[in-house]
């Protein structure tokens, strides 16, 4: 599979129509998923690569319902509104790897809006030398009285063995 399959309006590629019709598959198999919705001016000097595309004021995050491209639009509706949207679009490129869809819009040529599937972000939880116990079905038990923090931890008899082991 190649890293990125780009697709360009109006392109002599032998392998354009394929590269469109790749994208969009991936396009409404987004159909009820959550996605976030980015949109950046591209940079004068520097192009792409000087995009920042850490979280900013006007990002969105909403469910997107029954995406499609008909010719060189892209057509979609948020969860919470009857309104059907729609892009045209010069180029559309996909990113296969990060799961990331650019979108370049054919009326903004400066704007670069990207589609992706927010990433689910894991909580880190410190607990700094709590007390520790081993319960009946083992149930691995750490606490801080003085934080008042209770995690108790079903293991099963490998996984149970596998940190003996580590604790050897």
């Amino acid at each position: 599979m190649q890293l990125k399959t780009v697709w360009q309006s109006g392109s002599k590629d032998a392998e354009n129509s394929d590269k469109f019709d790749r994208i969009s598959q991936w396009w409404q198999n987004l159909n009820g998923k959550q996605i976030s919705w980015v949109e950046r001016l591209i940079p004068q000097i520097g192009g792409m690569s000087e995009i920042h595309w850490q979280p900013q004021r006007f990002d969105e995050t909403f469910v997107i319902l029954n995406p499609k491209i008909r010719e060189e639009t892209l057509y979609w509706y948020k969860s919470n509104s009857p309104v059907e949207r729609n892009n045209t679009v010069q180029k559309l490129e996909l990113d296969n790897l990060q799961q990331h869809l650019y979108i370049y819009p054919q009326l903004e040529s400066e704007l670069v809006i990207r589609i992706a599937i927010p990433e689910v972000k894991y909580q880190t939880l410190e607990l700094n030398n709590p007390e520790i116990a081993l319960g009946e079905d083992n149930i691995l038990l750490l606490w801080q009285a003085e934080r008042e923090l209770e995690i108790k931890i079903s293991l099963s008899n490998e996984n149970l063995a596998k940190l003996k082991e580590l604790l050897a």
